[in-house]
């Protein structure tokens, strides 16, 4: 952990658990920023720099503990690492989270003084847009520091990386279902989508005009609002019986750790491929549940990548039909992570990070971390 002036004074406790939780997914460092003046305080986790810089979105969330916050930053970089690997990229694995209410709490000034702490990494973790995190934001972080992607397209940037996030999720949907049904068709399938903000919205226009059936939940109303609006045809699942229903295809959209025991013990699907990072509760235990009741998991830090890709693109000078055309291999790399699963009788999780772990550890090899 870092020990410069901007850390936040943390517990003898909290400090156990970074290093704990550092030590156990092999991260490289952990920053906490604490700034007065601006009420901000975030955690900046690096994961592994062996292909590259770390390069993953700030989040903003009003977490109920820093403890809290301090687990999600490191389950997210973890997992950024392993997507950037997976899809080819020449990145590593990095996350941001801020602590408080998008809503009340950010201002010009924190993003801004959020901007300088990124300054001081010296380029070991790029920064992008996440959950709470707008091109506008960006826009202010990038004042102060030029580690940054996910610019407005106005400023030469890919603008809002949800339509391609989505465009990916929809592919690695379509890759499910080849191998699951034998044809990638969607038309008059059933399909959950969980979480309906800016990726989940796009991820239901496609689906429906594809043909499938779609159900929707959220736990913001204007989210439900908007798109059942946009979209005829479009269903409202209530929370509580939401996994009871009858579906081919569930799609958490929204935060992890919805595949847990208890929604595995009520879901009746044969795909779950959705856009959220950490859908599985426990990867070891869930991955192996999903794998035992049948179901088809498709790994979400490979079939969400489509974001990362592009603000990766972006790096190099922004060009949205060379992003599309990377994120369109999402397809055949799913199929290879399902066909290598098949063949090794193991969970699609664990064939997805094996393929991930060989090129890091391949081309670590020949590279050296940022």
């Amino acid at each position: 952990m870092s020990n410069t002036t901007e850390l936040a004074i943390a517990t003898a406790s909290e400090v156990a658990s970074a290093l704990s939780g550092m030590q156990t997914g092999g991260h490289e460092q952990v920053v906490h920023f604490y700034d007065q003046a601006t009420g901000l305080k975030a955690i900046v986790a690096i994961h592994n720099t062996h292909l590259g810089p770390a390069l993953g979105g700030t989040r903003m969330w009003a977490y109920k503990s820093e403890a809290e916050a301090l687990t999600d930053v490191l389950r997210l970089s973890r997992g950024m690492t392993y997507k950037a690997a997976i899809t080819g990229l020449n990145l590593g694995g990095g996350k941001a989270v801020i602590i408080g209410d998008a809503k009340n709490q950010k201002s010009e000034a924190m993003l801004r003084r959020f901007g300088k702490f990124v300054n001081g990494l010296a380029g070991r973790y790029i920064t992008a847009e996440d959950v709470n995190i707008s091109t506008r934001d960006i826009e202010y972080i990038a004042m102060e520091t030029k580690h940054v992607t996910g610019l407005p397209e106005i400023l030469g940037g890919g603008g809002d990386p949800s339509p391609v996030t989505a465009y990916g999720v929809f592919l690695g949907m379509k890759a499910s279902a080849k191998e699951a049904y034998g044809s990638d068709s969607l038309k008059g399938k059933k399909v959950l989508v969980q979480g309906v903000g800016k990726v989940g919205q796009s991820l239901v226009e496609q689906l429906s005009n594809e043909g499938a059936q779609v159900w929707v939940n959220d736990i913001n109303q204007d989210n439900l609002k908007a798109i059942t609006t946009k979209v005829s045809g479009v269903q409202v699942a209530d929370s509580a019986t939401m996994f009871d229903l009858d579906i081919d295809i569930y799609a958490p959209c929204a935060l992890g750790a919805t595949v847990n025991s208890d929604s595995l013990s009520r879901l009746r699907c044969s795909i779950i491929a959705g856009a959220a990072n950490n859908q599985l509760a426990d990867e070891d235990i869930h991955g192996q549940m999903v794998k035992e009741k049948g179901i088809l998991y498709a790994p979400d830090f490979l079939i969400n990548a489509g974001g990362l890709i592009n603000v990766s693109v972006e790096l190099d000078g922004y060009n949205r039909q060379r992003a599309l055309l990377k994120t369109e291999n999402i397809y055949d790399a799913a199929m290879n992570v399902f066909s290598i699963a098949k063949a090794q009788n193991i969970p699609t999780i664990q064939a997805a990070k094996h393929l991930a772990e060989q090129r890091i550890d391949g081309v670590g090899r020949i590279r050296l971390s940022y």
